[in-house]
């Protein structure tokens, strides 16, 4: 008996919401979650935000760079950023697409306004969720990650696809990569 293929966020559609995907990775392998190595592994699988992870891992908090936004209908999506408040160093990239028809109009508003990390809005709100990541991610930076970044030359990086059930509903998809170390 085959096992069915994991459902949740493609990385093509969601890296193609913003233009050619291979300035941003030049190459993605799915890989099982023991395959991400160390300290990749524990800022990456687990079932929490990685706004919280990442700024845990830090020892600082992190404000948003929005560097694209996307509308389709109710659907919103953003590419960004994540920096530390005290260095301004980039600890992760991201993609987010949520449907904003199952936020309620507060999370919505603030999700628009693009000042705050998508999980640290969802958290202030209390909002009922629950994070599942659905692959693990090695993969080779393109251009555009290399600058991100500050790589000069390519070296496997890592993250993750995952999906928020906001209220038990499917409502975000996520593309999280985090910086190399």
């Amino acid at each position: 008996m085959r096992e069915a293929p994991p459902q949740g966020p493609d990385l093509r559609t969601l890296l193609g919401l913003f233009g050619p995907s291979a300035d941003v990775i030049a190459r993605a392998d799915v890989i099982p979650s023991d395959e991400v190595p160390p300290p990749y592994h524990d800022l990456l699988v687990h079932e929490h935000h990685m706004t919280v992870t990442v700024e845990a891992h830090h020892g600082d908090l992190v404000d948003v760079w929005i560097l694209k936004r996307w509308y389709c209908g109710d659907f919103y999506a953003r590419k960004i950023l994540l920096a530390l408040q005290g260095s301004g160093k980039i600890v992760q990239f991201g993609i987010v697409r949520v449907d904003l028809s199952v936020c309620s109009p507060p999370v919505r508003e603030e999700i628009l306004s693009g000042r705050t990390p998508f999980g640290r809005i969802l958290i202030k709100h209390n909002v009922l969720r629950r994070i599942e990541p659905t692959a693990y991610l090695r993969l080779l930076p393109g251009p555009e990650m290399m600058q991100f970044f500050g790589l000069d030359r390519p070296r496997p990086i890592y993250g993750r696809l995952a999906l928020i059930h906001y209220n038990g509903q499917p409502a975000v998809e996520l593309l999280e990569v985090v910086a190399p170390e």
